[in-house]
């Protein structure tokens, strides 16, 4: 009798037990089934994806991979200081959770004050008297500056050089280089007639694009073909309602078509205006001015370190022959700027600031004819070594 009540209630504990195992799949199922539908209908800047795990890491310092590298050999940790070889856990915590870095002030008052958060750029390279006092920006134009009617003014342009004799070395026709101005209106106050406030130094026809197609022509005397985009973004982001922050995302569209039509373009060029005055957007170069260029670089781009090695031999041309041309290259990325800049469409796309509001055409013409001069050596080098590069098997 006790060996039949024995089994009956092995039967009930298997079958209760079975039941919750069935139960707990069901459960798992509905879970799984859950989050799969969360994560597909999410919108794809929500998802998760190479980039936005590229975002989360860069919250962590170098020190912090040695800390973790060091778990599992504890020779990493002897590059360390004597003070920061015990890891405190409750800073990056704190960190990961409000992205305040309790080390850096600058991550909690870049909130709170207007305008303190420029200075999260970091200076790659300096040039000449560059420092965090007076690194580049681009500040966003009231939307009634943008609709604003402009008259331009006329100036008195130098006259061209005689032409020069043909390259020795050419593309033969093709257009290696797409030249493109994401914030297209940016102008320059010596080309606005009874403008003098820098806020208002914007037009939809004299504006950045002139200097583009300026570069585009110097570097066509220099054998190398350039195409040249003068679309007006702007004015696509008025029509569709968006903010000027989107600039990026509209130009990018025609970015992507453009290399999609134009299949032999190696090189992106964005080219941009700086904000800043007079005093740190100029130099005077063998008795003549010119208006100083940036390189900017997206510190959230997953071809980052390609094209910083770009900018940053451009930079070292221009300080050999041009010394004090370059202003430097900046690292921009977080809360208020873009950070990538359509550089993770390509390794060799690069954002230029030529000059800022006070700089004249001359002086820009100047420039873009050096910037093309340091371009073409760097251009003819890279197609030299790549020819001599042996090609890899398949």
């Amino acid at each position: 009798m006790k060996s039949i009540r024995s089994r009956q209630m092995i039967v009930t504990v298997n079958g209760t037990s079975l039941k919750k195992m069935i139960l707990l799949l069901l459960f798992i199922f509905m879970v799984t089934l859950t989050m799969v539908a969360m994560m597909t209908s999410l919108k794809p800047e929500y998802r998760i994806s190479s980039s936005s795990i590229h975002h989360v890491t860069n919250h962590f310092s170098t020190e912090s991979l040695v800390h973790l590298l060091a778990f599992e050999n504890h020779y990493f940790k002897q590059i360390l200081p004597e003070d920061r070889k015990t890891l405190k856990y409750s800073n990056y915590f704190f960190e990961m959770l409000t992205s305040i870095n309790p080390n850096d002030p600058r991550s909690l008052l870049g909130r709170e004050l207007p305008g303190f958060s420029l200075y999260d750029s970091e200076i790659i390279l300096a040039g000449e008297g560059t420092n965090y006092t007076n690194i580049p920006y681009e500040s966003s134009p009231p939307l009634e500056v943008l609709l604003a009617e402009r008259e331009a003014a006329i100036e008195n342009l130098e006259e061209e050089e005689a032409p020069s004799a043909p390259p020795s070395l050419t593309t033969n026709g093709k257009k290696v280089v797409y030249i493109y101005h994401t914030h297209t209106q940016e102008s320059y106050l010596p080309a606005l007639k009874s403008v003098t406030n820098p806020n208002f130094a914007h037009h939809p026809t004299m504006n950045v694009t002139k200097v583009g197609k300026k570069l585009a022509e110097e570097l066509e005397k220099r054998g190398i073909g350039a195409v040249v985009d003068t679309t007006d973004f702007i004015s696509k982001l008025l029509k569709n309602k968006m903010e000027y922050y989107q600039a990026y995302d509209v130009s990018r569209n025609a970015v992507v078509q453009a290399m999609a039509t134009h299949r032999d373009v190696k090189y992106l060029i964005d080219i941009h205006r700086d904000s800043r005055r007079r005093n740190a957007t100029t130099v005077t170069i063998n008795g003549v001015d010119y208006a100083r260029v940036s390189f900017i670089i997206g510190g959230e781009n997953a071809k980052y370190q390609k094209n910083l090695q770009v900018v940053t031999e451009l930079h070292q041309l221009l300080e050999k022959k041009y010394p004090g041309l370059s202003r430097g290259t900046f690292e921009k990325k977080g809360v208020g700027t873009n950070g990538k800049f359509n550089q993770d469409l390509s390794e060799n796309a690069i954002l230029i600031e030529f000059g800022g509001v006070d700089n004249n055409f001359n002086e820009l013409y100047r420039t873009a004819a050096a910037v093309a001069d340091v371009f073409s050596e760097y251009y003819w080098q890279a197609e030299k070594v790549n020819a001599n590069t042996p090609a890899q098997k398949q």
